[in-house]
């Protein structure tokens, strides 16, 4: 299953203004970040990053981040210094296969359900 995040790609440049490397984040997935040289590395290299920090998270039995973050409003944010400008976008990711979400009212997986238990007079309550 794949799912999309959106991305921030902060183009940063040196003391005198010429432009430098790509670093990327995502405000739903704290603590996963990547560089790149261009926005096309930068890119590859923020899927890979994300899908890799999913696999760690699964394997942890972490809930992932529900995508939640639609838009990014940078009105009231002061630039950063050494920041040229960003793009922001969709990136999609594909999931593991045993990704739990975390959303605000409940965790789901995208395991399929087991199936339901049937009683058996061992399970039934019966008593001799």
């Amino acid at each position: 299953m794949k799912q999309r995040y959106l991305v921030v790609y902060e183009r940063t440049a040196d003391e005198t203004g010429d432009t430098c490397t790509w670093g990327g984040t995502s405000p739903d997935i704290p603590g996963c970040g990547s560089v790149g040289e261009t926005l096309e590395e930068m890119r590859a290299m923020m899927k890979e990053a994300v899908e890799g920090h999913f696999q760690c998270m699964a394997a942890d039995g972490d809930l992932l981040p529900e995508p939640v973050t639609t838009s990014i409003d940078f009105s009231a944010e002061t630039p950063e210094e050494g920041v040229a400008y960003c793009v922001v976008e969709w990136l999609e990711v594909e999931l593991p296969a045993s990704a739990v979400f975390a959303s605000p009212h409940v965790a789901y997986s995208l395991l399929p359900a087991a199936p339901a238990l049937t009683p058996t007079a061992h399970n039934q309550g019966h008593h001799g």
